[in-house]
């Protein structure tokens, strides 16, 4: 059977908190009515309403403080070290050419309805690329995101992450320090109440020293364009800003690879583009691997391959050019195709020679500006 492992499965437990005060009080309450009574989550919501708890500890020594207590503690409920402490250190993978791998995926979220939102999805993605995936909604895209962090662990099939079987619960660990993941709706992972303690809020709990967490946090924020926002309340930011303080958390992490699930939904054209050109970067300047789940075919046209998603299944693969040319069979899927290539059809169509697989704006003004010499 399927199973939806919560957050909280992966995490060594946490020291008593400093003394509750208002935040916290409301991240316990809040969080007790989104999920059902169990050991492992009430252990999230302790985790929350420890960091609500703490707010204003993360550059104030308080986190060094914090950081102490846990690599003195033994956990012997969980079996596992603290954060920070030798057995969480990543264990040295083989590297391969391959860092995501699905084999045959199928999963269901009811397993007593017959269709699958997952049916038999078999997908690899190369360490350094930049992958987009497309479809309509409901065609399984974000479930197929959810699996390559093991958020969701496959109904049959396998999925791997550097060679690390997701169903393994003993690399969960390792899995979720390797993949980091922005979620369309920023809400769903902003704990803190202070911008920069928000992005600092993993690090801190992956025991970084101060002064890196510091430089890191700084640099993120930058890089995503909310570091003059960085003492403001996240609850008082727009929804694209709240987007980029979600992004900025992520990136400061350094994942191996960064998965965006429509992470650009909610931003105006100009933090769009400024949000893509920092992933960009990350991807050819610092070798993370990204795969983007979205619905601007601009930004797909951008990716090194993309994959078309349809019903659970990959129907299209290919690099954007190849995809993107067949422009009748991606609008057959109720996808639109970039503009540029939707102009170069209707020229065709109108009679004026232009050459295939033109897909981005720079290609089509060169090929008409070659026509008018």
């Amino acid at each position: 059977a399927c199973r939806c492992l919560p957050p909280a499965a992966w995490c060594p437990a946490a020291p008593p908190p400093f003394g509750k005060n208002k935040e916290a009080e409301t991240i316990e309450m809040a969080s007790a009515l989104l999920w059902p009574y169990s050991a492992e989550n009430r252990f999230l919501i302790s985790r929350l309403s420890h960091a609500a708890a703490c707010s204003k500890r993360i550059f104030t020594g308080g986190g060094c403080l914090r950081q102490t207590i846990l690599k003195k503690q033994k956990i012997q409920e969980w079996g596992t070290a603290p954060f920070g402490g030798a057995h969480h250190q990543k264990e040295k993978q083989s590297m391969s050419d391959t860092i995501l791998t699905a084999e045959n995926l199928k999963f269901r979220y009811d397993a007593e309805q017959p269709v699958y939102a997952l049916d038999g999805v078999s997908a690899q993605v190369k360490r350094g690329e930049f992958v987009a995936v497309l479809g309509a909604n409901g065609c399984g895209k974000s479930t197929l995101a959810k699996h390559f962090n093991a958020i969701l662990l496959p109904e049959s099939g396998k999925v791997y992450v550097e060679g690390m079987d997701t169903a393994d619960e003993e690399k969960l660990y390792d899995i979720r320090q390797t993949v980091g993941m922005v979620f369309q709706n920023p809400d769903n992972q902003i704990v803190a109440t202070v911008v920069e303690e928000d992005v600092a809020f993993a690090l801190e709990n992956l025991g970084v020293p101060q002064d890196e967490m510091r430089r890191r946090v700084d640099d993120s924020m930058k890089m995503a364009g909310i570091y003059e926002y960085r003492e403001r309340a996240p609850h008082n930011l727009s929804g694209g800003q709240k987007q980029r303080v979600a992004i900025a958390g992520v990136v400061a992490m350094r994942p191996d690879c960064l998965i965006l699930d429509e992470a650009t939904a909610m931003l105006d054209p100009r933090g769009r583009e400024q949000v893509m050109q920092t992933i960009h970067y990350l991807n050819e300047n610092m070798g993370i691997t990204v795969v983007s789940i979205t619905h601007y075919m601009e930004e797909a046209a951008q990716a090194d391959r993309v994959l078309v998603m349809s019903k659970g299944h990959v129907v299209m693969e290919g690099t954007p050019k190849e995809v993107f040319s067949q422009t009748e069979k991606v609008r057959s899927l109720h996808l639109d195709v970039p503009q540029a290539a939707e102009l170069r059809d209707e020229l065709v169509k109108a009679g004026i020679p232009m050459p295939e697989g033109i897909i981005d704006t720079g290609a089509c003004a060169q090929a008409l500006y070659e026509l008018l010499q």
